[in-house]
């Protein structure tokens, strides 16, 4: 992706649906907060759009699926604002430990409820925190200090790391009956949906205070309305609700809830942070020093590290080389990394391989974004595998081996330097590494034919191309592949194909 023509900035709030897809149609990148909703029909609208920038964690406004098809880029600021949520999350437990809110009501209200609002102490209970990321555990460590005792469960950090800053993992069934507090710091994912319902409010200990600052729906409202209506939950404090705002109104008006029209991020400093965030995340990826916050194209973070551009730009030639002369893009791609160097590399040399391979072709356009989405729906299984060694003199810098299952072809090419070097094609050897940048003409010929480079030759002089360098590779079946570096595309090769047994040009 090259955004270094980005220049000028539009700041437009406040943009209804239909002034939003007009003023879309000529941006190149979008920076939204959760107001603005990236739609499908919006991201169609954005023809030369590459990257929406969100200036938050959560991306539920944003179609992700509908970017990525498209091939344009999704990130966020997933640390911009989450001082402010815990911090909320805090002042959501001790409301909920006080009553402060409905005191403080009572008080507008001219009353004096002192005996109403009797409150419980925080200092040993127990606190469950479920999701220990960034926030997660920002709460517990506050809540620490309190004297509170937390427990947690996280499917990905490990015990060991969440040990470190005082949070006891547990399996979930152990945490429900444990807990005088359990607070939600999870995505909304299918596995977290309701992850609080009637069963399992059935196990926990009767009166448990819940908070929910994280997600609307994490918290299933009916079960959490049954059992507050109940008694089994003593109280929860709602920053989200699964529909913002709530038309349903008996859970909001529910004497013992707290809530806040989500005011996780509602600070200015996290509304500034994010902001200058999002804003230094588009600048470094327009500028190429980095890409940060990737929501939906992992593979292209490590596409702007200096080592790994030269191998990007291999694995797309060696696609794009492997598509012509196969003449298809269909069946199973393998890939093959070899050398200690490239151990890691398979996850972004796949997509790269991959949009080689499909350019040109029905796709508009196939980036390293939805290049792995558009392979499978194009019928292209993609496997990759790795070995350490790789044989040398290559050992130190490393190979990478494509090759098209049902077809003899199989490509094979390294980096030297910043260059993408072509090795092998087809099982032959070429005596001297052929650069793949730039125009390319790619033929194979009888090795006993001698006038092919003399009307190559002929051929260019009279449209006035210059050829920039010239490998040919060894024998294989009495034939050999020629790769020629041109100043130009040569505008047909008529004259040369009655030499050749196929020909082809490619611009890499």
């Amino acid at each position: 992706m090259a955004l270094a023509k980005l220049q000028k900035v539009l700041e437009k709030p406040g943009l209804s649906k239909e002034e939003l897809l007009v003023e879309i149609a000529d941006c190149d990148g979008l920076i939204v907060r959760s107001a603005t909703k990236v739609t499908a029909e919006v991201l169609e609208a954005a023809e030369r759009l590459q990257v929406v920038g969100r200036a938050g964690t959560g991306v539920d406004n944003v179609d992700v699926e509908a970017a990525t098809r498209k091939g344009v880029l999704v990130m966020n600021t997933p640390a911009g604002n989450s001082l402010s949520a815990a911090e909320l999350t805090c002042g959501m437990i001790l409301c909920l430990a006080r009553q402060i809110p409905q005191a403080a009501a009572s008080m507008k209200e001219g009353k004096w409820d002192r005996k109403k609002y009797m409150g419980m102490e925080l200092n040993g209970k127990t606190l469950g925190v479920l999701g220990l990321g960034r926030i997660g555990r920002e709460v517990a460590t506050r809540m620490q200090a309190f004297g509170m005792k937390t427990i947690g469960y996280d499917p990905i950090i490990t015990p060991e790391t969440s040990a470190a800053f005082g949070v006891e993992q547990l399996p979930l069934e152990q945490i429900w009956p444990r807990c005088d507090f359990i607070t939600v710091h999870t995505p909304l994912l299918p596995s977290t949906t309701g992850l609080l319902n009637d069963s399992t409010f059935a196990k926990c200990r009767r009166g448990v205070q819940v908070v929910n600052c994280a997600r609307g729906g994490i918290v299933d409202e009916g079960a959490l309305l049954r059992a507050l209506q109940s008694g089994q939950c003593g109280g929860a404090a709602l920053d989200v609700f699964t529909q913002e705002p709530p038309k349903e109104r008996e859970l909001v008006n529910h004497p013992n809830v707290i809530c806040c029209p989500h005011l996780g991020a509602s600070t200015r400093e996290a509304q500034s942070r994010c902001g200058k965030e999002i804003a230094m995340q588009m600048v470094d990826m327009a500028t190429g020093r980095g890409l940060a916050g990737v929501v939906n194209g992992q593979a292209l973070s490590k596409a702007f590290a200096p080592q790994t551009k030269p191998w990007i730009a291999l694995a797309k030639a060696l696609g794009s080389v492997l598509r012509a002369a196969a003449k298809q893009a269909q069946g199973s791609l393998q890939l093959c990394t070899l050398g200690a160097p490239l151990k890691d590399a398979g996850s972004f040399l796949a997509p790269a391989v991959v949009s080689g391979m499909l350019a040109g072709g029905r796709q508009k356009e196939v980036t390293l974004v939805n290049a792995l989405l558009l392979a499978q729906e194009a019928g292209l299984k993609v496997t990759a595998s790795h070995s350490d060694v790789a044989p040398e003199p290559h050992g130190s810098s490393g190979l990478l081996q494509v090759s098209l299952q049902g077809t003899p072809l199989r490509t094979l090419g390294t980096v030297q330097g910043s260059t993408p070097l072509l090795l092998e094609l087809g099982g032959a050897t070429f005596k001297q590494p052929a650069p793949l940048a730039g125009h390319v003409l790619v033929y194979r010929a009888k090795a006993s034919e001698p006038s092919t480079l003399p009307t190559l030759a002929g051929l260019l002089g009279k449209v006035g191309v210059q050829l920039q360098s010239y490998h040919s590779s060894g024998a294989v079946a009495g034939e050999q592949w020629s790769v020629a570096g041109l100043s130009a595309p040569l505008p047909e090769l008529a004259e040369l194909k009655p030499r050749v047994t196929e020909a082809f040009q490619l611009h890499l």
